[in-house]
């Protein structure tokens, strides 16, 4: 036995194992998973009527900021412990850029100024002169043999993001609007060779935010181009009990609709409207109950015709703060309260309302959890996860945060100072 503690002893490695899973067999005890079972239990027990609320907590950036380097943000992370190892991805920084632009809209808080202009910096980074972008850099900033696979969707996130940078562009330094605008001219040079709905659909909404700030005839021929691909792949797949554009339901597929009306409102088009609806309506007939959210599992996607049942567990996530930014977008185009229910509804699955009755959220860290699992949640705080949540959360506060604290800038937002102290890599 004493050999074997020396073994423990001298093998750090297998100590932090040991550790890991402690804290896995220990979670469903934690004392917000404790409170929410209790509550459950008061629902079934007593015969007054009562229902289990589940409080939006405050904005933490902390987790966020502990992934992110001078060079961007890291991929994975062990429990909350940022995994250097693991490099970086586009995708990643792409959604960071987002969610810190999405936060730097509510708060004003010139610090997040920092934070923006890695992420762009990075997304630069990752584009190359033929005007596609790299997907994954390991630790030592060199582009991997991981770059050999499918990039289409990670193309057209970085557009997206692009395009919601160039949305906000009042509250930006103009030097940092000049670059993104000549960004997404080189990407958008290649857009043509796109096949992926994804990917389109990522390309529509970062040229329909882009709009926003300068209406281009150019850009919004692609729309329309995209937007018409869409369109024949719903016209083929859909019938009258299947309103989708594909033979079955996989993973981010809210992007798809919410696409659709992103190019109705740069199109003017009434079939994009109708297709909008008619597929964001399906998908959420199939993901929501009265008041549940149940993503399509990444254990089994739903197929058209084949009868098989939604499996449970492998919800991620970003299927959810994807769902919760669509319906949004829709509530914005329609002002359905359906819609804000539903946001409501999603919302609460990081906060336990699940099929484990566990929350996803750490409220202590400012992480979310990797994945919602059969049995177990995956405690993990990875990049994508941890973003997710926060667009989610953010999402939120235009619709249900009524005191949001708004911090009052000052003449310059202390642009210049923050990001002089930033390099600006050139396209």
């Amino acid at each position: 036995i004493s050999g074997r503690y020396i073994h423990l002893f001298k093998n750090e490695a297998l100590r932090k194992n040991f550790a890991a899973n402690g804290i896995h067999q220990l979670a469903p005890t934690a004392w917000e998973n404790s409170a929410i079972a209790h509550a459950l239990l008061f629902e079934q027990t007593t015969e007054a009527a009562m229902t289990l609320h589940y409080k939006i907590p405050d904005v933490n950036l902390n987790h966020l900021k502990n992934l992110t380097t001078e060079m961007g943000m890291i991929q994975f992370s062990i429990i909350n412990q940022p995994d250097m190892a693991s490099g970086y991805t586009l995708d990643d920084n792409v959604r960071a850029l987002v969610a810190m632009c999405q936060h730097y809209e509510l708060t004003h808080d010139a610090s997040d100024l920092e934070y923006i202009a890695i992420y762009f910096n990075f997304i630069k980074y990752c584009l190359q002169p033929e005007g596609y972008f790299l997907n994954y850099v390991d630790e030592q900033k060199v582009f991997t043999k991981q770059n050999n696979e499918n990039l289409a969707d990670s193309n057209g996130r970085a557009i997206w993001a692009l395009g919601y940078l160039i949305s906000i562009s009042d509250l930006l330094p103009d030097e940092m609007i000049v670059l993104a605008h000549k960004t997404l001219k080189l990407a958008l040079s290649n857009v043509h060779k796109i096949h992926s709905p994804r990917a389109m659909a990522f390309i529509i909404k970062g040229i329909y935010y882009s709009q926003e700030h300068i209406n281009s005839f150019e850009n919004s021929l692609i729309v329309k181009h995209l937007a018409d691909r869409l369109v024949q792949m719903y016209k083929h797949e859909s019938d009258k009990n299947w309103l989708w554009f594909e033979s079955y339901l996989t993973y981010g597929n809210s992007i798809l609709p919410e696409a659709m009306l992103c190019a109705y409102k740069v199109e003017n088009n009434p079939v994009y409207k109708e297709i909008a609806l008619s597929s964001f309506d399906f998908l959420l007939s199939k993901i929501f109950t009265e008041n549940t959210i149940h993503v399509i599992s990444n254990k089994g996607w739903l197929h058209n015709n084949k009868g098989i049942t939604a499996k449970v567990g492998g919800e991620q996530p970003i299927d959810v703060a994807y769902t919760i930014m669509a319906l949004g977008k829709f509530y914005d185009a329609f002002e359905n309260p359906d819609y804000l229910k539903k946001m409501e509804i999603g919302f609460s699955w990081f906060l336990g309302n699940n099929h484990l009755h566990q929350i996803v959220y750490n409220p202590c860290t400012g992480g979310c959890y990797d994945g919602l699992e059969t049995d177990y949640i995956n405690l993990n705080q990875g990049a994508e996860s941890t973003v997710s949540y926060l667009m989610a959360r953010l999402t939120l506060d235009q619709y249900f945060i009524t005191e949001v604290k708004k911090a009052k800038p000052n003449a310059n937002f202390s642009r210049k100072l923050n990001l002089k102290k930033t390099i600006l890599y050139k396209v």
